[in-house]
């Protein structure tokens, strides 16, 4: 059983559509003993920092979200999901995260010709062998809509990198969480595939 958390945040509808097209058994819910007890846990999410961590602090998330990581349930972050798992963003000064992974949430750099949001098909640089790229050609495209991005401070993490105006750390993983920035659910075959590498992780 895959649990989905449910926090009012946007996309978590594609992402059940993904995983159940993907044949897996999905449950969407804010339960803590149903996430507690879930085989794996994906943290979906668009919408803004402060506000999901409200949320998540309102439905008593937090701490067991903690807990899946700290008990070795796999737990995947998209998009907002990915920049809640760390310990803050400047979208919301003085907002703290999950804090279960350390690295700066920033504002995407003004430059011409680009827009903010970033929204659209990035190419992806495979870095580090993440165990979510597994069968994933470096160079593959995949699906962003975003404003703020990860400069995680452990390089070891990342495991894919995108360029818009900077250098962004699109994926990372350490032990058994693992984060996206841009949306897999949205990314076509690449997008499910990745998703299907979630579903068949083992020994964490």
């Amino acid at each position: 059983m895959i649990a989905i958390i449910d926090y009012d945040a946007g996309n978590i509808k594609s992402v059940e559509k993904a995983m159940q097209y993907l044949g897996q058994q999905v449950v969407v819910t804010r339960d803590p003993e149903e996430i507690l007890h879930a085989d794996k846990v994906i943290l979906p999410g668009v919408g803004a920092f402060k506000d999901a961590m409200e949320k998540l602090h309102q439905y008593g998330l937090v701490e067991v979200i903690r807990r899946v990581a700290d008990q070795g349930t796999p737990l995947l972050g998209i998009c907002l999901g990915l920049q809640l798992l760390f310990e803050e963003s400047e979208e919301g000064p003085g907002v703290d995260g999950l804090g279960i992974l350390k690295g700066e949430i920033l504002k995407l750099p003004k430059k011409e010709g680009l827009k903010i949001p970033h929204m659209g098909w990035n190419a992806l640089t495979l870095r580090n062998e993440g165990r979510l790229f597994r069968g994933i050609e470096d160079g593959a495209h995949v699906y962003f809509v975003h404003s703020y991005y990860l400069k995680a401070e452990d390089e070891k993490i990342v495991k894919a990198v995108t360029q818009y105006g900077t250098e962004i750390h699109a994926s990372v993983e350490q032990g058994n969480v693992f984060a996206c920035q841009f949306h897999p659910e949205k990314s076509s075959t690449t997008g499910l595939r990745i998703l299907k590498n979630f579903t068949e992780l083992r020994d964490i």
